[in-house]
C-alpha cells in the first residue's frame, strides 16, 4: 500500500509544479517606469544684442559741429556729411536737422529704375528685316554624296532660293580638305601655371563687437570714468612726446583740433559700435581714413587744450562713453 500512496504525492507534486511554471511563464513582466530615460530638452539662448538708441535725425544745437555729432553718436562725420549731402569745409546750421541714418531708396528712385531694369531683361532683336512666320520654310534636300566628297554647287546664282536637284546632280565633286588643329602657342601646362595675383589691402574695421584692446600708453591713471562729473574716459600720466598708441584695429575718422576741449585729437573706429578716442596730443601722426593696427603709434602726448601733460583716453559704444577700465586688461604701469 505504500507505494501506490507515493505514486499519489507524487502526482500531486508534479501537477503543483506544473501550474506554477505555467503562472510565471504567463506572467506580464514588470517595467520600472523610473529607469525608463527620457529625451534630454535643452533651451539655448542667443545672447541678448543691445538696442541702438540712436534716433534717426538729430537737430543742431550751438556749439555742435560737425565732427562734435560724430563723436556724440558714433558714426563717422563723413558718413554723415554724406547723408545730408553737406559738402566741404562741412557748416552746419542751428536747427537743422541732421539724418544720423543711411538714408534708403525713395520708392520714386526705384519705379523709375524698374522699366530700366525690364527693358534691360528682353529679347534681342535679330538685326534685318524680321522674319514672316507664316512663310514656309523651304524643305531640306538630302544629298547622296558620301562624307568623304564635297559638293560644288554653282546655281543658281544671287538667289536666296533652294537649290534644285538639277544644280546637285550638275556640282562637280571635289576631295574634301584636311583640316589641321591650329595649335595654341601656349601649352595647356604653362596656361595652368600663368596666374595672376592682385594685392589688395584688407581693411582692419570689422563688424563684429569684439575688440582686442590693449592700453593706449604706459602711465598711471590719474583721473577715472565718472559719467556723472563730465569725466568721458580715463587721464593718463606721461612726458611731453611720448607715444600714443592705438588700443586696437580700425580705421582714422577724425584727425585735428576741432573739438573744444580736446585739443589736437585723433579718433578711431574699430567697427560699427566701438570708438576710441586720444586727446590733448602735441603731434598727430595719423591722417584721416588710414587703416590702423593694434598698437600702431598714431601720436604723441601733450598738453594741447589742457594745462599739463597728458592723454585723455576715451572708448564710446555706439557713441555713449563707457568706462575703459572694464575693457582693457591690466595697467602695466600698476
Amino acid at each position: 500500500m505504500k507505494h501506490p500512496i507515493r505514486q499519489i504525492v507524487g502526482i500531486i507534486i508534479l501537477a503543483g509544479l506544473s501550474a506554477c511554471a505555467t503562472s510565471t511563464l504567463q506572467r506580464a513582466p514588470v517595467v520600472d517606469r523610473t529607469l525608463v530615460s527620457k529625451p534630454l530638452v535643452t533651451k539655448t539662448t542667443k545672447p541678448a544684442v543691445e538696442k541702438d538708441w540712436r534716433p534717426e535725425a538729430y537737430t543742431v544745437k550751438k556749439g555742435d559741429t560737425l565732427h562734435s555729432i560724430g563723436l556724440e553718436f558714433g558714426f563717422d562725420y563723413k558718413d554723415i556729411a554724406q547723408w545730408n549731402n553737406i559738402q566741404p569745409p562741412y557748416v552746419i546750421q542751428i536747427g537743422r536737422q541732421i539724418k544720423l541714418k543711411e538714408p534708403k531708396i525713395s520708392p520714386l528712385v526705384k519705379e523709375s529704375v524698374e522699366p530700366v531694369a525690364t527693358a534691360l531683361k528682353t529679347e534681342p532683336v535679330t538685326a534685318g528685316k524680321p522674319l514672316d512666320v507664316n512663310t514656309p520654310k523651304p524643305e531640306p534636300i538630302i544629298s547622296t554624296k558620301t562624307s568623304d566628297e564635297v559638293t560644288l554647287l554653282t546655281e543658281p546664282k544671287a538667289l536666296k532660293e533652294a537649290y534644285s536637284e538639277q544644280a546637285m546632280k550638275a556640282a562637280p565633286v571635289l576631295p574634301k580638305p584636311i583640316l589641321k588643329p591650329i595649335e595654341s602657342p601656349i601649352e595647356p601646362t604653362q596656361t595652368e601655371a600663368v596666374k595672376t595675383e592682385v594685392a589688395t589691402e584688407k581693411s582692419t574695421v570689422t563688424d563684429d563687437d569684439a575688440v582686442d584692446w590693449s592700453w593706449p600708453s604706459n602711465g598711471k591713471v590719474l583721473t577715472g570714468f565718472n559719467d556723472a562729473a563730465n569725466a568721458k574716459g580715463l587721464d593718463i600720466s606721461g612726458t611731453q612726446g611720448q607715444a600714443v598708441l592705438a588700443a586696437g584695429p580700425g580705421k582714422v575718422v577724425y584727425s585735428g583740433s576741432g573739438l573744444r576741449g580736446y585739443g589736437k585729437l585723433v579718433i578711431i573706429k574699430h567697427n560699427k559700435t566701438y570708438l576710441s578716442a586720444y586727446a590733448h596730443n602735441s603731434q598727430i601722426l595719423v591722417k584721416e581714413g588710414q587703416e590702423i593696427i593694434k598698437g600702431q603709434k598714431i601720436a604723441e602726448m601733450g598738453s594741447s587744450d589742457t594745462d599739463h601733460v597728458k592723454l585723455h583716453f576715451e572708448i564710446r559704444k555706439l557713441g555713449k562713453p563707457v568706462d575703459p577700465a572694464k575693457y582693457l586688461p591690466a595697467n602695466p604701469a600698476t
